[in-house]
């Protein structure tokens, strides 16, 4: 009976022996990766530091208005065309989770009178052109920083945008 159970023995410390390199090598693998990341978050957060680099959210928005969809038309002469667009807007100041745009209700119309004020005298070929969409969003901005004051508006978003001729 003792050599019966030898041979089952050494049956079960097969499987055994090949799963402890695999073990191992699947825990090298994980610590490198984890090295790996954690070396170069430090590296880009250290570059992100440096004097002289320009930062990308330097003047990011402490909160964000959403403002329904427009659909303007545009100032083509020769036919018709059509924008529609998303906007939303980065401001300075934080406005309460669920009220922010209960704050920002009373100045909501004039915030929409501005913005199609300013879309339909644009012309589609001129939104469509390369740097169109920046030159927009720049007179956007400086016109609702004119008119608005109060809301302490920062950035101007597109989150849809379609021109139809």
């Amino acid at each position: 009976m003792a050599e019966d159970e030898k041979p089952e023995s050494k049956e079960n410390d097969q499987p055994r022996s090949r799963l402890l390199p695999l073990a191992t090598v699947g825990f090298l693998a994980a610590v490198a990766v984890g090295g790996a990341v954690w070396f170069f978050s430090r590296r880009s957060a250290a570059r992100a530091s440096q004097p002289g680099q320009i930062q990308l959210h330097e003047h990011g928005a402490k909160s964000v208005l959403h403002l329904e969809s427009f659909t303007v038309n545009l100032a083509d002469t020769e036919q018709n065309a059509f924008l529609r667009v998303g906007i939303d807007l980065g401001l300075n100041q934080e406005l309460p989770d669920s009220k922010g745009a209960e704050k920002a209700s009373p100045l909501i119309p004039r915030i929409r009178d501005t913005l199609l004020t300013i879309l339909s005298a644009w012309p589609s070929n001129a939104l469509l052109a390369q740097d169109g969409k920046a030159k927009l969003k720049q007179e956007l901005l400086r016109a609702l920083q004119e008119r608005v004051p109060e809301l302490g508006i920062t950035e101007v978003y597109f989150t849809d945008f379609l021109v139809q001729r």
